[in-house]
C-alpha cells in the first residue's frame, strides 16, 4: 500500500469511529429513540433498519466492544482497495440485515457484530477463493487473533443477536464467493478476446 493509500484508509476509519461515537452520543444526551432504528423483523419500520442498525448501539461497552474488532478487520478488508471494502461492506450490511428481518426472532437487533462476521467470513474465504499469499496470511492473523468469534454463532446467549452473526458470516461467504465468480467471468473475457 502506498503512503496516500494508507492516509486515505486512516482517514475512512477515523471517520467511521466519530460517526459510531456521535451516533452513541447523540442516543446518550438527547432523547432521541436511535434503538427504533434498530432491524425488527418482518415489520416495515425494521426494514428500514437494515442499514442503520450497525451504526447504532444498546450501550456504550456494547460500542466499545465492537470498535476495535471492527476497525481491525475494516482496515485488513481494504488491502485490496477501500471500494473492494465499500462494496464488500454494503453487500454484508444489507444481506446480514436482510436475513435477520426475514429469519430472527422478534427482538430489536443493533449493532455492527453482522457487519464484524461478515468481514471475518470474508477475509478467511478470500485465503480459499483468491489464493494470494496476503490473502492467507490475513486469513491466519485472523483465525488467530480473532478464532473465538466463533463462538458468538452459537444460539442462547442472553442480549446477543445471534441470527446477525450468523447472518454477517453468511453474508460475507457469499460476497467471497459472488467476487470470485466475477473475477473468472472477467479473465474468461479477456482470453476470448486474445
Amino acid at each position: 500500500m502506498r503512503s496516500a493509500g494508507l492516509k486515505k484508509r486512516f482517514y475512512f476509519l477515523c471517520g467511521l469511529t466519530i460517526t459510531l461515537i456521535l451516533l452513541q452520543l447523540i442516543g446518550s444526551i438527547l432523547p432521541i429513540p436511535l434503538l427504533e432504528w434498530g432491524v425488527i423483523p418482518r415489520t416495515g419500520e425494521g426494514f428500514i433498519g437494515i442499514f442503520i442498525a450497525p451504526f447504532v448501539h444498546g450501550s456504550w461497552p456494547h460500542l466499545f466492544s465492537n470498535l476495535l474488532p471492527l476497525l481491525i478487520l475494516s482496515f485488513l478488508s481494504m488491502t485490496q482497495s477501500l471500494r473492494e471494502y465499500v462494496t464488500a461492506s454494503i453487500f454484508i450490511i444489507f444481506f446480514s440485515g436482510l436475513l435477520v428481518w426475514i429469519f430472527g426472532r422478534h427482538a430489536i437487533h443493533v449493532g455492527a457484530s453482522g457487519w464484524i462476521f461478515g468481514l471475518w467470513a470474508l477475509l478467511i474465504a478470500h485465503a480459499f477463493t483468491r489464493h494470494k499469499v496476503i490473502d492467507i496470511v490475513i486469513a491466519l492473523f485472523v483465525l488467530f487473533y480473532y478464532g473465538t468469534m466463533a463462538y458468538g454463532l452459537i444460539p442462547g446467549q442472553l442480549g446477543v443477536s445471534t441470527e446477525s452473526h450468523i447472518a454477517g458470516v453468511i453474508a460475507g461467504l457469499l460476497y467471497a464467493w459472488c467476487a470470485r465468480r466475477v473475477v473468472k467471468r472477467k479473465s474468461r473475457v479477456i482470453e476470448v478476446a486474445k
